[in-house]
């Protein structure tokens, strides 16, 4: 991870400069092999040092200290795995080698591996408890987990022993933060800066501070000290912009943009900043051209459409501009002002009847949130003055990232995605899911689908391959139906899978609600409402600037988030499956649905609970395999994530194994959980 990497070395250097290692006890040219190797490391010549420690370790493979020089070597080189054997070898000659615990403790943590070094550390603090650089390595391992507390207690540690580390305090000041402990958060980015002025993390951090409680005088100082010790770091830049635009000096965000573009050409968010702020101040071509650039690499975002088509209409290209209202139509259909925006551009072409249609289906779909969701979350989407084009602050994932991995900088990136929940859904069954494919039988769900009788009916994972415009044709069938036979839960049950199909969540919803009054006790129909609900709240939350989805990603505008964007729950949904478990606790199904709803909500341990219960109830549910070990991954328990992960690839899900190779690749992968569509 390059910010830990960063941050512990400092730590590396001095360790190796204070090194006060025993001259090797041999020939005069074992001396002078190991002394040359230490300078090449001091000088980070890392390659040439490699090779005289080569050199010594070949004519005497019991000099510790060779091995672990070399490991240093080999750290620096992003050989994590070499470096640690190489600790590891050193350890093995000398179990009381405290320096080889820890910086072995160090390789583990890049690697992911957080219980090993957290073993380390503590090996390493037990052998020599007067060290302040272990307190402070475990400190940003705790961090990097989530273990606030313990981070805390590890960085009180570390000051009281050092209290010239700014970095201490930067990171302590994070934890506070992250505990909602604003003041003590402040006093520690203070106090991070009085250590050490020349450095920009600690404006960055308080800066972002001051953005929070919208003190945006003092922020502005902050990112001007930041860029003034730092002219190419990027989050003082983006961040500076949007201070200018929070104090209406548009112009001067656009040009921190620019900035931030030249350092880091990759990033989509910045664009889509721009690209507002293009708008604003009547910029309207350059600020298409970035709204096209967001639009190439952001293809499934609502946002990005909805505000492309408003600059359409400025533009006076109409034509354009309802294509992109029904793009963003086609990702969310229930989206009320996209029909009511098109209606008015149909009417201005002369479309009278195009504009009726979309008029009916605004009014229509406004009444249905009105009056049938009592959750302000949906409601909201019933205001038609609501805008859609604030400018967008990187989200709390980002921050992570930035203290966390290569991965936040890295211009390659990695997507590694939760496989989707199981519903009873329209799908021509050409090919099986994992589960399938290893015999998956229930009694409850042969009956349920015999009730059903029908054919292109099944339990299934997949997103559904049924042609979109049969799909409309059978939805329209299901509908005749329910009106003809009201009183029969299958007619209803139908109606409502084929309106989830075609994204008519909110009356899928509704539909779910009346087949349940009529078959109350039927487990397989809240577990379908429960997928109908997730699906509802995935398109809602894309409109709305936030994304409920378990992400580490390098490119926040796939998310497009805004920092002041409300929190989305799942709570309705796992309902009804807890109401599913009660009439049906032996359906291993419900329980991996439930667990991806926990990761969505944030439970990692509620989901690694869920999907083990999956597991038990059916030993060869792959699919739970695959989840669990990716939650166990994101958790940094890597160990029993890969295993998961080998075990769902031998039950036969195929990309189980390419994302190892990812994962090993990158260190640490994207993990987002993608439903059914």
């Amino acid at each position: 991870m390059k910010q830990m990497k960063r941050i512990l070395f400092v730590v590396l250097g001095l360790c190796v400069l204070l090194l006060d290692i025993e001259p090797v006890k041999a020939q005069f040219n074992k001396q002078y092999f190991y002394y040359m190797g230490r300078r090449f490391i001091v000088n980070s010549n890392y390659g040439e040092a490699i090779e005289m420690l080569n050199t010594l370790l070949r004519y005497d493979a019991s000099v510790h200290e060779a091995f672990f020089l070399r490991g240093v070597a080999k750290y620096n080189l992003d050989d994590l795995v070499g470096a640690e054997m190489d600790y590891t070898r050193a350890i093995k000659l000398n179990p009381v080698f405290t320096l080889a615990y820890e910086y072995r403790a160090i390789a583990y943590a890049r690697l992911g591996n957080y219980d090993q070094a957290l073993r380390d550390f503590r090996e390493a603090i037990n052998l020599r408890p007067d060290q302040p650089s272990p307190y402070y390595s475990r400190g940003v391992t705790y961090l990097l987990t989530n273990q606030l507390d313990e981070a805390i207690q590890d960085f009180n540690q570390f000051i009281r022993m050092n209290d010239r580390v700014a970095e201490a305090f930067i990171n302590r000041g994070t934890c506070y933060l992250l505990k909602k402990d604003t003041v003590a958060a402040m006093s520690d980015f203070n106090r991070a800066i009085k250590t050490n002025h020349y450095n920009p993390d600690g404006y960055n951090r308080r800066g972002g501070l001051y953005m929070v409680m919208e003190r945006y005088d003092s922020a502005m100082v902050d990112f001007n000290s930041a860029i003034a010790n730092d002219k190419s770091n990027f989050i003082a830049h983006f961040n500076r912009a949007l201070v200018y635009a929070n104090t209406n000096r548009p112009v001067n965000a656009i040009e921190d943009l620019n900035n931030a573009i030249q350092i880091d050409s990759t990033n989509s968010l910045t664009y889509f900043n721009r690209a507002i702020l293009r708008a604003q101040i009547g910029d309207y071509n350059r600020a298409l051209d970035d709204y096209d650039r967001v639009a190439r690499r952001n293809p499934g975002n609502v946002l990005v459409f909805y505000n492309r088509a408003a600059l359409q209409t400025l533009l006076g290209n109409e034509r354009e501009a309802i294509e992109d209202y029904s793009r963003a139509i086609d990702l969310y259909p229930d989206f009320a002002n996209a029909y009511l925006l098109r209606s008015e551009l149909k009417r201005n072409l002369g479309d009278m009847k195009g504009s009726k249609r979309d008029y009916d289906v605004a009014v229509k779909k406004i009444a249905e949130y009105q009056s049938k969701l009592k959750d302000s979350t949906f409601t909201s989407f019933a205001d038609t003055s609501k805008k859609f084009n604030k400018l967008l602050a990187f989200d709390s994932e980002f921050g992570s990232n930035e203290m966390s991995g290569d991965i936040a900088s890295s211009a390659q990136r990695v997507d590694i995605s939760l496989m989707p929940m199981f519903k009873f859904t329209y799908y021509e069954q050409d090919s099986t899911s994992a589960s399938e494919q290893n015999g998956y039988q229930d009694v409850g769900v042969d009956k349920f689908l015999a009730e059903l009788n029908h054919n292109g009916i099944c339990l299934t994972n997949k997103v559904s391959n049924i042609d979109p415009q049969k799909m409309m044709k059978i939805n329209i069938e299901n509908e005749q139906n329910v009106r003809n036979t009201p009183n029969d839960w299958v007619a209803q049950l139908k109606y409502a899978a084929s309106q989830t199909l075609v994204r008519q969540y909110t009356s899928a919803i509704a539909t779910f609600a009346e087949a349940i009054r009529l078959n109350p006790n039927n487990p397989y129909i809240y577990l379908c409402r429960s997928t109908t609900q997730s699906e509802m709240i995935d398109f809602i939350s894309s409109i709305d600037n936030s994304y409920q989805k378990i992400v580490i990603d390098t490119d926040p505008a796939n998310r497009l988030r805004n920092s002041s964007s409300r929190v989305y729950n799942y709570d309705e949904a796992v309902a009804d499956l807890n109401r599913a478990a009660e009439l049906c606790p032996d359906f291993a199904h419900i329980y991996y649905n439930r667990g991806n709803l926990k990761c969505l909500s944030g439970d990692m341990p509620g989901a690694i609970e869920d999907y083990t219960r999956a597991i038990e109830l059916y030993p060869y549910f792959a699919e739970a395999y695959y989840n669990r070990g990716l939650v166990q991954i994101y958790l940094k328990d890597t160990k029993k994530g890969c295993l998961d992960i080998s075990k769902a690839g031998e039950l036969g899900v195929e990309q189980a194994y390419e994302v190892l190779k990812k994962y090993q690749r990158a260190g640490l992968g994207t993990i987002k959980n993608e439903n059914n569509k």
